[in-house]
């Protein structure tokens, strides 16, 4: 059962002006419901500083509130995703599409008031999104943790032809891949970089992990769809020499790793809610950003 919203944050995208006018009205809609509006530090300034409204950093704001809006894309919406990740608690998301796909932020403008409403009331519809725990073991440094939606990736460097990475599945290695990348996804993560890479699309429902190289230099590595459950460990190696490998979380965050580091990917024991659209479901979501049947 969804908490009572007494205090909501307010992110919009970076520059995003043209969700000024927006904010000022949601600011108003939400004033005269009783509810605190914290907003983004950034976003303040968008919706003209209002007085009526605190102001906390992206960091700080999924500590702070019981629901989180966001204005603006999916690179938006996964950064503060991976920000609630950071903290552990369970906050929703409401995204508003502002970018030119939005798999994510699927809720349209005209249609963030309606949601909101359903949200307050406790009626709103939400997904469970599947999520990514990812624990890097790097050499001569303690273990680090992250939580992600879509995926974690491994890519070459700019001066590097390929790399080469161990893969191995629930302690059974699977195969050396050497390609310009790797990407390990959610469901949720299957039609972002995964989807670009060749990979397949799987619904957001589906307990899976998916594997997908770039770019293989042999092309019978294909994209593999393994069980939820599973734990894939990833090894980069350098028969040669040392290799120029980048492991990244969520494009957000991401550091270079060598031979000798290991970074375990599974299931996480959380997962991220988002407000649901009321008028459309995957599908209707997956002809219209991938304009099925069009001409």
């Amino acid at each position: 059962m969804t908490a009572s919203i007494n205090r909501i944050g307010i992110v919009a995208k970076h520059g995003l002006l043209a969700a000024s006018e927006h904010l000022a009205r949601l600011g108003a809609w939400l004033r005269e419901r009783r509810i605190e509006t914290v907003y983004e530090t950034a976003t303040a300034v968008l919706a003209g500083s209002p007085a009526d409204g605190s102001t906390l950093s992206r960091e700080e704001l999924p500590n702070a509130v019981d629901l989180i809006i966001v204005l603006g894309g999916d690179g938006t919406l996964l950064a503060m995703a991976d920000r609630i990740a950071q903290t552990g608690r369970d906050i929703p998301i409401l995204g508003v599409n502002f970018g030119s796909l939005g798999f994510l932020t699927e809720i349209r403008i005209d249609e963030l008031f309606p949601s909101l409403e359903a949200v307050i009331n406790g009626t709103a519809i939400y997904d469970e999104r599947l999520m990514l725990a990812a624990t890097a073991s790097l050499r001569g440094k303690a273990d680090e943790s992250r939580v992600v939606l879509n995926d974690v990736v491994f890519t070459k460097g700019a001066l590097s032809r390929m790399i080469e990475l161990s893969v191995s599945v629930s302690g059974r290695f699977v195969t050396r891949v050497k390609a310009d990348g790797l990407i390990i996804a959610s469901a949720t993560g299957s039609t972002a970089y995964n989807l670009a890479a060749g990979g397949p699309i799987v619904h957001p429902s589906v307990d899976a992990l998916l594997l997908t190289p770039i770019a293989p230099h042999t092309l019978t590595h294909r994209p593999v769809v393994i069980p939820g459950s599973a734990l894939v460990e990833v090894r980069p190696e350098a028969p040669d020499g040392p290799e120029d490998v980048f492991v990244t979380y969520d494009g957000q965050y991401g550091y270079p790793v060598q031979e000798g580091d290991v970074i375990r990917v599974q299931k996480a024991e959380r997962v991220l809610r988002l407000v649901k659209a009321p008028s459309r479901g995957y599908f209707e979501l997956l002809r219209e950003k991938l304009k099925w049947g069009e001409r």
